[in-house]
């Protein structure tokens, strides 16, 4: 074997990035393995968004409604945490707490801001209640077909080309071990560990962490475990450049639309219709239904979109669950795994960071992951559970 380490990370992305990291600055010896180049695959590709309190309950083409209120202290726990990463990281991410309006547009839609906005209470997230007359003041871009907005000023988004090379950055100047191009066709048990293995080569882990986004299904089925995993391709949007205009994040309830203008002037549209094939192999090629979709939904809530050009559109593959939630915990009965990702595992990486690592130390955890372990997305889990009720 080439080489032994505490833990092995099967995914280089955001997740990946962030866990060696936290398990490199608790003494752990850490290997990463990526498939493809560093930040190439939905990691890079997002739009970068820190849902704080701006989440969707549903998009297009998305049959199940997340649960937004089991969302909330995650959201606040993350929020807490990336006060801090860019000290501890030593260099600038492009981190803007920029402040997020999530809009609605129909009643049930208004329905769902108003009840989550009472949860959001309870936690202490800040927040405000702005109604077509407010909001016009607060907001003047927002379209008349707006009936309700929540601001938060915690919203906001970092660079994705930046966060994942440079969480990777500081695990190596930790020792941390990382080998971009490398697939993992193998993990099997060996000496009270595991042995991952390439085509090529193989190495032995105590621990193995398995966040290798849309290919997690993949890498479960090579312990022998069968999950529920429903990956989709993102489809992001950038138009032209444009002097400082918006001012805000904007998060569309019940369509999943977010929009934003960054440092370069630009504006970037996510969220709302993905990619209509996803492409595991390859990059999936861009919906031209999705690009109009999306195009129609942005300039309806902000009408000066329609007089911008639109530069690029790209997608990337993210992982997602069947019930729309994240995923994160102990595989059961695979002593020394886990797994993390699913649902806004952007915002939520130095969080589930944490929690992993507090797992492998088998310490109290940062917050409660009741609901979201992986057993209830295991098939033969699910089973036994059904049959013991």
């Amino acid at each position: 074997m080439r080489s032994q380490a505490d833990v092995a990370i099967v995914g280089g992305g955001i997740l990946g990035a962030a866990t060696s990291y936290e398990l490199a600055k608790h003494g752990y010896k850490v290997i990463v393995f990526e498939k493809g180049a560093i930040n190439r695959g939905g990691s890079g590709a997002t739009a970068g968004n820190l849902h704080i309190q701006a989440v969707h309950k549903k998009r297009p083409q998305q049959e199940v409604e997340l649960d937004q209120v089991r969302f909330l202290p995650l959201q606040l726990a993350a929020s807490n945490l990336w006060d801090h990463v860019e000290d501890e990281l030593e260099e600038s991410v492009e981190m803007r707490r920029i402040g997020g309006l999530t809009i609605a547009e129909s009643e049930d839609d208004e329905k769902e801001i108003r009840s989550k906005k009472l949860e959001e209470e309870k936690l202490g997230i800040p927040g405000e209640l702005l109604t077509p007359d407010t909001l016009k003041e607060f907001e003047p871009l927002i379209g008349s077909t707006v009936r309700l907005a929540e601001y938060c000023p915690l919203d906001g988004y970092v660079n994705p080309l930046k966060i994942t090379p440079a969480w990777l950055r500081a695990g190596i100047r930790m020792g941390v071990e990382v080998h971009p191009f490398t697939s993992i066709e193998t993990i099997s048990e060996s000496q009270n560990g595991w042995k991952i293995s390439s085509k090529n080569e193989s190495w032995w882990a105590k621990n193995v962490i398995l966040v290798p986004g849309p290919w997690t299904s993949t890498l479960m089925q090579q312990i022998g475990i069968e999950i529920e995993m429903n990956s989709v391709a993102i489809q992001i949007h950038l138009t032209e450049r444009i002097p400082p205009r918006m001012k805000y994040l904007i998060q569309h309830i019940g369509q999943g639309l977010s929009v934003k203008q960054v440092d370069s002037g630009q504006i970037l549209i996510g969220g709302g219709w993905p990619a209509k094939e996803l492409r595991l192999h390859g990059t999936s090629p861009v919906s031209f239904d999705s690009v109009v979709g999306n195009m129609q939904l942005a300039t309806r809530v902000l009408p000066f979109l329609k007089d911008l050009r639109l530069l690029r559109a790209w997608t990337g593959a993210l992982g997602a669950t069947a019930d729309e939630m994240p995923i994160i915990g102990k595989v059961p009965d695979k002593n020394g795994i886990y797994v993390a990702g699913g649902t806004y595992s952007f915002t939520f990486a130095p969080l589930w960071a944490k929690i992993l690592t507090q797992l492998i130390n088998e310490q109290p955890l940062e917050v409660s992951i009741d609901g979201l372990e992986p057993g209830r997305l295991i098939a033969n889990e699910s089973k036994r559970e059904t049959e013991n009720e």
